[in-house]
């Protein structure tokens, strides 16, 4: 056999070349997602200085809690309550970490599995990387103190120890997967708009669950302590990933048999949901966005027939009433607006009725949390409102304007106001005093739609779009302060002769004439509302142009 020429020789070494450098690499995902997180991390102390003054001010404040909440957890052992305490507050922070991507979907960028799915990734291997790079932060650091604390409550003797050791990982890597699960599940609802609206309620959401955590807590104290919660510590650590911290309990009483059902409970539970993660991402990632197929034919079948918006009058007054009631709807701040309304104006008088000590009169609360969306009217359109100011010339066309933007805040309200009153009068007991009470809400309603009308064209500001949580444009502060506080103080005087008339009424011991009140007030909020927004509609016109530039600032 004849050996090869020399250039046979090169042209073979070059294929074999080739041949290597095509060859695939195999190079593990989980330390290159861990340096990126990492890197995401170091990103925080670059840019400005409130950023870095921001990031460091939240990490000193999440370590140093989670110190402390861990020596407070470990002072426990030994108390007879400490499994009780532990157990609920391990199932707590998995209630957390499941709602809290839902709440904050851009609190973390890692977050958005779709960022990878133009990437030649296996679903397997990225989950293992995702897991990891999820285990590195300041949400998990806060979790492991608060796990240890934990454990440390309840472990006794050699095996409690090292059922510690186990537990405290696993109610980490429990959390961690669950918050996992969940944001793969619905990365589609996160990045549509539902999505955005439901991060832009997510203070509503939680300052209405800090109100029936401070209800449930002092009925806790008034029932005899911590002794009442042991019948649902007895449900909730057979609940995973609470059973992890069950599990330790468990072994630190002796009980062996239950420890080891719990801890099955706990690794099957994690398993399952490492096999749910997976499955999403897999068809998140071969699976096309159908989050707008259909739209058309919804939108068809919307125009098809009126439905509801038939019963409004013709003209401008239905079309404004119309817009400003889709506007609250779909625009996210103006729905945020209206659900933080609604709901507050319904749960301070609830709340106070439930503790003992609650007023009828507590229902105009409703009335006047809904009537300052009143304020404002013009920035509420954003730099929409350039459209609808080429309709606002006259007098007249500024008053059509105003008045049906007040009828569709009426719409709502004034049901809203009469079925609070009730709700809030059965619940104190006291019937007499929902004829007078209706009547004073209604009046208030009616002074707020006059001072809103007012503030609306003396003191207009840009209401931003690009912020959840910004809803004055800068520069403008002052300006929106000003006009509430004016417009508020105004609706109190205006107030002033219904609530004189009551007091009246109530000192006189005319309590058979406080009916008059509701008719009263019904009178005298349409007086108010009609009075304001006439004195308003010449202002509207003459200061266009200073209000369509104050609106459009944002």
């Amino acid at each position: 056999m004849s050996a090869a020429t020399p250039a046979e020789g090169s042209s073979e070494g070059y294929r074999t070349s080739a041949q290597a450098s095509l060859a695939p690499v195999r190079v593990s995902l989980t330390p290159v997602f861990v340096r990126l997180k990492l890197s995401l991390l170091r990103n925080g102390l670059k840019g400005s200085s409130k950023r870095k003054a921001a990031y460091l001010s939240t990490l000193i404040l999440a370590v140093g809690v989670g110190v402390l909440q861990m020596i407070g957890l470990a002072v426990l052992h030994g108390n007879a309550h400490a499994g009780t305490v532990v157990v609920l507050l391990a199932a707590i922070l998995a209630l957390l970490w499941s709602v809290m991507p839902l709440f904050f979907p851009s609190g973390d960028e890692t977050l958005d599995p779709t960022r990878l799915v133009m990437l030649p990734l296996r679903p397997r291997p990225l989950v293992r990387a995702l897991l990891a790079s999820s285990l590195v932060g300041i949400g998990p650091l806060f979790t492991l103190c608060l796990a240890v604390g934990s454990v440390t409550a309840v472990a006794h003797g050699p095996a409690g120890i090292v059922a510690a050791v186990l537990g405290a990982p696993l109610l980490l890597l429990g959390c961690v997967v669950l918050a996992r699960a969940v944001a793969t599940a619905n990365v589609r609802l996160l990045s549509s708009r539902k999505g955005r609206d439901l991060a832009v309620l997510s203070g509503l959401l939680i300052a209405v669950g800090a109100q029936f955590a401070n209800f449930a807590s002092q009925r806790l104290f008034q029932a005899g302590g911590l002794s009442a919660l042991e019948p649902a510590e007895a449900v909730v650590r057979w609940l995973p990933p609470a059973t992890a911290v069950g599990m330790v309990d468990s072994v630190g009483r002796g009980a062996y048999a239950v420890a080891a059902a719990q801890l099955a409970l706990t690794v099957g539970a994690i398993a399952l949901l490492l096999w749910s993660w997976e499955r999403s991402l897999t068809k998140l990632m071969v699976t096309p966005d159908g989050s707008t197929i259909g739209a058309a034919e919804s939108g068809k079948k919307r125009g098809a027939g009126s439905g509801g918006w038939s019963l409004l009058p013709d003209g401008r007054t239905g079309a404004v009433v119309q817009r400003a009631l889709r506007y609250a709807v779909r625009d996210p701040k103006t729905k945020a607006a209206w659900m933080s309304s609604l709901t507050i104006g319904l749960i301070i008088p609830v709340a106070n009725a439930l503790q003992g000590h609650g007023s009828v009169y507590l229902a105009c609360f409703g009335a006047g949390m809904l009537g300052v969306q009143m304020y404002n009217q013009f920035g509420q359109d954003t730099s929409a409102f350039w459209m609808v100011a080429q309709t606002l010339s006259t007098p007249r066309e500024a008053y059509a304007e105003l008045r049906a933007r007040a009828l569709a805040l009426a719409l709502v309200t004034v049901p809203y106001t009469v079925l609070v009153t009730v709700v809030t009068a059965a619940m104190v007991g006291d019937w007499a005093a929902l004829p007078e009470v209706i009547g004073l809400a209604l009046g208030l309603l009616g002074a707020m739609l006059c001072s809103g009308a007012l503030a609306s064209a003396r003191f207009p500001y840009s209401i931003p779009t690009d912020g959840a949580f910004k809803n004055v444009a800068p520069g403008q502060g002052g300006l929106a302060w000003m006009g509430i506080f004016i417009g508020l103080l105004a609706s109190t005087l205006l107030c002033a002769p219904l609530i004189a008339l009551t007091v009246w009424l109530h000192l006189a011991d005319l309590h058979g004439s406080l009916w008059l009140l509701l008719p009263l007030g019904i009178g005298w909020g349409v007086l108010t509302a009609w009075a304001g927004m006439r004195l308003a509609a010449p202002t509207v016109s003459r200061r266009l142009p200073e209000i369509l530039t104050a609106v459009s600032k944002g």
